[in-house]
């Protein structure tokens, strides 16, 4: 089985191909290139809600010959069953996954004790070969937005890397040491050229890893209610009541229960739009998940 086949749902409102490659990406692709040929191996942060659309296809060309850990971050906004299928399925030999969530202390103390056996199991190849006292070098990587700085953070125990609600604020490359026997070195989260699915720019741009000024956020969020109205029905009407068959009509529907109005008292569905992405994005519609492993 291809672990990493692209999801082939064609998007229905959104007309354009999604191309957000801002220049220091580029840039940001050739270091990280170069420096991992410094580290042991990879660790590769994911969003739980789109475990797949999350995965940066430079990315697992360039590591291949590494050995991988992914975590699936923001567990917590994840549908739970969802989130152990897709544990299952990336799971394999060189690679292993785990759900965590980075601003909870026992999940992130869970990551630290993965990194530590990993490092035990490192330092015991090493003294075979007589290399000692050589900490374990592991590079951190991600798409914008999936937690990355913030499960560093909460690793390290310090505010050691910086962080934000919005993608690319992480720039350069940055070496962070915990205790004696590991080394992180956090990279800024890259995207890649194209999305060849335009499904998977959807997602992205629904979770907030890509930037809201590149999508109008009615046509983003008519997506998203389609998408949920197939998979999580009862999320949405719980949250705003019964809901029309047509999506735009659906933002009007929320905007006069929500009276988000214009000037006028006319119902505005782009502040509609932007309510439910936000109760998307944050929890207030459950737990969800827009990557179907079953797909």
């Amino acid at each position: 089985m291809n672990n990493d086949k692209p999801i082939n749902e064609s998007s229905r409102f959104v007309s354009t191909a999604i191309n957000w490659y801002p220049g220091h990406m580029t840039k940001a692709r050739r270091t990280m290139e170069e420096d991992l040929k410094l580290v042991d191996m990879i660790l590769e942060i994911r969003d739980a809600r789109a475990p797949l659309s999350s995965l940066n296809p430079d990315m697992a060309e360039l590591g291949k010959n590494k050995r991988r850990l992914i975590l699936l971050n923001k567990a917590d906004l994840a549908d739970q069953n969802l989130t152990e299928q897709w544990i299952s399925r990336l799971s394999r030999d060189t690679t292993s996954a785990a759900a965590t969530d980075a601003r909870n202390t026992g999940s992130v103390k869970s990551v630290r004790k993965l990194l530590d056996e990993i490092s035990a199991e490192k330092a015991k190849k090493d003294k075979a070969r007589g290399i000692v006292n050589r900490p374990a070098r592991i590079m951190v990587v991600g798409i914008p937005n999936v937690g990355k700085s913030t499960l560093i953070n909460s690793l390290a125990g310090r505010a050691s890397a910086k962080t934000g609600d919005k993608p690319g604020v992480t720039r350069g490359s940055q070496w962070i040491r915990l205790g004696r026997s590991i080394e992180l070195l956090d990279t800024p989260g890259i995207l890649w050229p194209k999305f060849e699915d335009p499904r998977v720019g959807i997602h992205l741009a629904l979770i907030g890893s890509i930037s809201d000024d590149v999508l109008p956020s009615e046509d983003l969020a008519a997506e998203g209610l389609v998408l949920l109205s197939k998979h999580y029905p009862e999320a949405l009407t719980a949250k705003y009541g019964s809901l029309d068959e047509d999506p735009y009509r659906s933002l009007l529907l929320i905007a006069e229960r929500n009276q988000l109005l214009k000037k006028g008292g006319a119902a505005d569905s782009e502040k509609a739009a932007k309510r439910f992405l936000d109760d998307l994005r944050k929890g207030r519609l459950g737990r969800l998940t827009l990557d179907m492993p079953f797909d």
